[in-house]
């Protein structure tokens, strides 16, 4: 009896344990679930905090990289206008409203007059001297699209599987860094030799200094048409000259503005070649002409500043009417 009693009783106190123990691990999971839901919602609610913080860090950044942006694009405004400002004024301005204090080289004219520019013309012979130059620059960016484009076709096309046209392809594009104070008098004397000094052998030069950069613009360019348009030329029976001029060339029409510009500018405003190869010559352009307004003992700055402006003029609408497909260009050959 005794031990039927203690039997009982030790059943009756291991049932007691066992759930004691099965409420203390129910309430310990329900604690552990608790504290879960608290962090997720305590998470939760850090998140919001934290994206306001970054988004706040992003906008504030973003305003001070807007402001630099802006004061630098103000800054660079500045150094085009202002020397523009300074070269209208002084143009229609009179040698005798010439001062030296800053007050009055701002101050604007007493009386706007074009007597300036008509003497300018006259001392510059302006335009035979606009002739020449409209010739050598509209030949040579002729010349440089025709010839350059075809050069940059061929060897962008097969430099990737050919070593020999990228070995020229990197050949040509060093030329950009020869500097002309090297060249300058192997070239007079050569160009004495042939007999090209003349109107004719400044454009020659003209074709291969320009030759190396816009090689580079033509070749990357070229990776922006598909090679599979030449080859459905191919299957329909074209040959590689066809292909060229009726595929290739007019797609290309972006980059030949781009390219035109480029070489008309740097050949219409070019002094040094000129003055090196048509020396004691007739056939002055317009920035050798302007030179006659610098002499030993001084500068006839009203004239001479009348001058740029009649110069600037042609160049200057020829940039905006090709304006459009200058930025194309420019953007299509860098992207690749």
């Amino acid at each position: 009896m005794e031990n039927n009693k203690k039997d009982k009783n030790q059943n009756v106190a291991a049932d007691v344990t066992e759930e004691v123990v099965l409420n203390t691990g129910a309430e310990a999971e329900k604690e552990k679930t608790a504290g879960a839901a608290e962090k997720a919602e305590a998470a939760k609610a850090e998140k919001p905090a934290v994206n306001d913080y970054k988004l706040k860090k992003g906008i504030i950044g973003g305003k001070a990289a807007n402001r630099i942006i802006n004061v630098l694009l103000v800054l660079g405004c500045l150094t085009i206008l202002f020397p523009l400002y300074m070269t209208v004024i002084i143009a229609f301005k009179q040698p005798t409203e010439m001062t030296n204090d800053v007050a009055g080289a701002l101050a604007f004219p007493s009386q706007w007059s074009f007597d300036n520019f008509r003497e300018a013309m006259r001392v510059t012979d302006f335009w035979h001297s606009l002739g020449n130059s409209f010739l050598l620059t509209g030949v040579t960016v002729v010349i440089c699209i025709l010839l350059h484009s075809i050069a940059g076709y061929v060897i962008g096309r097969k430099m990737e599987k050919h070593s020999v046209f990228k070995i020229s392809y990197f050949y040509i594009v060093s030329g950009m860094f020869v500097p002309f104070a090297v060249l300058m008098m192997p070239l007079i004397k050569q160009t004495a030799q042939l007999g090209i000094a003349n109107r004719v052998g400044v454009i020659v030069l003209y074709v291969v200094f320009f030759m190396p950069m816009n090689m580079m613009l033509y070749t990357s360019y070229l990776k922006n048409i598909p090679i599979a348009l030449e080859e459905a030329a191919y299957v329909d029976g074209a040959t590689a000259w066809q292909t060229y001029w009726r595929i290739i060339f007019p797609n290309m029409k972006p980059m030949h503005a781009t390219v035109a510009v480029l070489t008309a500018m740097s050949t219409w405003n070019d002094v040094m070649t000129p003055l090196v190869i048509m020396s004691g010559t007739d056939q002055n352009t317009l920035p050798l002409a302007q030179l006659n307004f610098q002499t030993q003992f001084g500068t006839n700055y009203n004239l001479a500043f009348a001058s740029y402006l009649l110069a600037l003029l042609p160049i200057m609408i020829f940039y905006i009417i090709c304006q459009k497909q200058i930025i194309n260009g420019v953007v299509n050959g860098a992207v690749k």
